[in-house]
């Protein structure tokens, strides 16, 4: 059976890894994802998990370097959502491990190690490809409920 949905619109975007560029990304994301008619909760999910990500990006991926974010969006005519955010950074050894709720590399102690559970918790399907050296490409899939399911 064919896939019957179609791409509605699209975008793409790059920050540098700056941390005030964090609630930029998420702004941008609301209002994107906005035209097609959320709920709240829908909309405050992926603020949340693009924010978990890009975080991610900025805290980890480059370190004390700076880098570039790379965010895209799609969304498709099933009312399904599709989100990636890349960077060109260290990348992760082990993805299995930092998916683990709690694990972290920062050794300041100021971060909880609870990114990846946060994206995974708020999205639907969540991907991650990783190269050491290379960078990280995460994934995340939001299907939005039809207006009238509310």
């Amino acid at each position: 059976m064919k896939d019957k949905r179609t791409l509605i619109n699209e975008f793409k975007m790059q920050i540098p890894s700056n941390s005030i560029n964090e609630g930029f990304s998420r702004k941008v994301f609301s209002a994107f994802v906005s035209m097609i008619d959320p709920t709240l909760s829908e909309l405050a999910d992926i603020r949340t998990a693009v924010s978990e990500a890009v975080t991610n990006c900025i805290v980890h991926a480059y370190k004390e370097k700076h880098g570039t974010v790379y965010i895209s969006g799609k969304y498709y005519s099933d009312r399904t959502v599709e989100i990636k955010i890349k960077d060109k950074g260290c990348g992760i050894p082990d993805v299995k491990q930092a998916m683990e709720p709690l694990y972290t590399t920062d050794k300041t102690g100021e971060r909880g190690g609870m990114g990846f559970a946060i994206m995974n918790s708020f999205t639907d399907k969540l991907k991650i490809k990783s190269e050491v050296g290379k960078g990280t490409c995460i994934t995340m899939i939001k299907h939005l409920k039809n207006n009238a399911e509310d």
